[in-house]
């Protein structure tokens, strides 16, 4: 390079942004934060923005929620079925062929979860299906939950996403997230909203992200799988409900510590290390970490943040995209979530089948010195289906040890169909549930011990 060009590269490095770019990235991105990744306390509970106004919307909507639970679901089936028979010319290209235009496994879901959805709120067919705990969790409380969560996060997710903020964490904190996680630097984005806010709303930008692009087949499987850990707020429902809420401190660190160590560990084991470093075909890599001008770290971060916010979609295109995916969310992803879980409830409740296959972990736990290793075993699995299961299982316990042990697994396991799970194996990032059963079980071998060590160590 002459010494001319290096020149003129440094002096356009320190031009200055002009100032409707630089606003363009900064207010938006601003927004974004302060609805998803800042947390303060209300009251006795620790929430974000975007949970406040989905709380809020429950609220305001309460005792409606499942009846439009139902309406949604059933609307589903109605309008897959049309589209299948009638092929109206609306639905034969781009999202809203993606949308109805499904294999008859994933249309079978659609009726399956409708058909639990109808049982459950008008209370016919079986009990199985029809109990409070099994369908009644699925449609009175994790439906509400799922409506609002996602019609806010659907909405609002463009303004964390889409001008600039994922590019500047990105570029700043790229090297330590390659070398610890071997992961992009903006997959902190989706630890972080995680964390703060829902673990279904990290799977979201997961997914967005790797549609676009920005991750390839084996980092969004990984950023899936061991990023999307259940928020504060919901860790402290569960340090409630097991009576160990005066250790919370000591819980949520001892489940960070335990998160982070299976983060670093579980992507480099197969099923996650084989999965290819190829891109999603329509869009291929849209993602440049590499340095090549001649600035700062801080200010190649910024440039990069002021590019993408200059190609950041209008207003018009934004809430185009962002009804879509509200439909999408409503009409694709809740049917499957419901079908499934409910299922996985079933089994759960109804049948031996987490007892039969917990009975290996006796001797497991009476080898990390758990006490009441019988009782605790079935909870060390049944989080596979749901991940409140295992604190109710933990109520019945009667060592406060044991029940800090199995409250912080259920966190760090992370793999739950009934709503993780689900949200997964209808996106298009490449998992199988076989696979999603590995994962759970390479969480599951990793973190119980550590979990154990921590307790035991410092304490109990």
């Amino acid at each position: 390079m002459s010494s001319t060009d290096t020149t003129q590269r440094n002096a356009a490095a320190q031009a200055p942004f002009e100032r409707g770019s630089l606003l363009k990235f900064l207010l938006p991105s601003a927004l974004g934060v302060g609805l998803f990744l800042i947390p303060f306390q209300v009251g006795d509970t620790i929430n974000i923005g975007m949970g406040l106004m989905a709380d809020g919307l429950k609220a305001l909507l309460a005792g409606a929620l499942p009846a439009i639970a139902v309406v949604v679901l059933v609307l589903s089936v109605l309008a897959t079925s049309w589209v299948k028979l009638a092929r109206p010319g609306w639905a034969e290209k781009g999202v809203l062929r993606d949308m109805f235009h499904v294999g008859p496994v994933w249309f079978g879901m659609r009726i399956l979860g409708a058909a639990f959805a109808l049982m459950t709120f008008f209370q016919f067919g079986p009990e199985f299906v029809t109990a409070s705990f099994t369908g009644g969790v699925m449609l009175n409380d994790l439906a509400p939950v799922l409506l609002t969560f996602f019609f806010f996060a659907a909405l609002l997710l463009p303004f964390l996403v889409e001008f600039g903020f994922m590019e500047f964490i990105g570029s700043l904190v790229r090297k330590p997230f390659r070398a610890i996680f071997n992961l992009p630097g903006r997959s902190a984005i989706d630890a972080t909203a995680s964390w703060m806010g829902s673990g279904t709303v990290g799977v979201l930008i997961t997914t967005q992200q790797y549609e676009k692009g920005y991750y390839n087949r084996r980092e969004a499987a990984v950023i899936a799988t061991n990023f999307s850990i259940v928020s504060i707020a919901f860790s402290l429902l569960i340090t409630s409900f097991v009576d160990i809420n005066h250790m919370f401190v000591q819980f949520y660190f001892t489940v960070v510590v335990a998160g982070l160590i299976a983060a670093v560990i579980v992507p480099r084991l197969p099923p996650l290390s084989r999965k290819p470093n190829t891109y999603y075909e329509p869009v291929g890599c849209q993602l440049a970490e590499k340095r090549t001008e001649e600035m700062g770290l801080l200010r190649y971060s910024l440039t990069q943040a002021v590019r993408r916010a200059e190609h950041a979609p209008g207003p018009r295109e934004l809430a185009r995209n962002a009804l879509f995916n509200v439909a999408d969310i409503f009409l694709a992803l809740l049917p499957l979530v419901f079908a499934i879980g409910t299922v996985a409830l079933i089994l759960a409740e109804f049948t031996p089948l987490f007892t039969w296959l917990s009975y290996p972990m006796v001797p497991v736990l009476e080898l990390l010195r758990i006490p009441e290793a019988e009782a605790a075993a079935p909870a060390t699995l049944v989080g596979f289906a749901d991940m409140f299961l295992p604190a109710v299982l933990a109520t019945n316990i009667e060592s406060e040890l044991t029940r800090f042990v199995i409250a912080c697994l259920s966190l760090t396991q992370l793999i739950y169909m009934s709503e993780i799970g689900a949200l997964l194996l209808k996106s298009k990032i490449p998992l199988k549930l076989w696979e999603l059963v590995a994962i759970f079980m390479l969480r599951t071998a990793i973190t119980l011990p550590i979990i154990a060590f921590m307790a035991h160590t410092f304490f109990f």
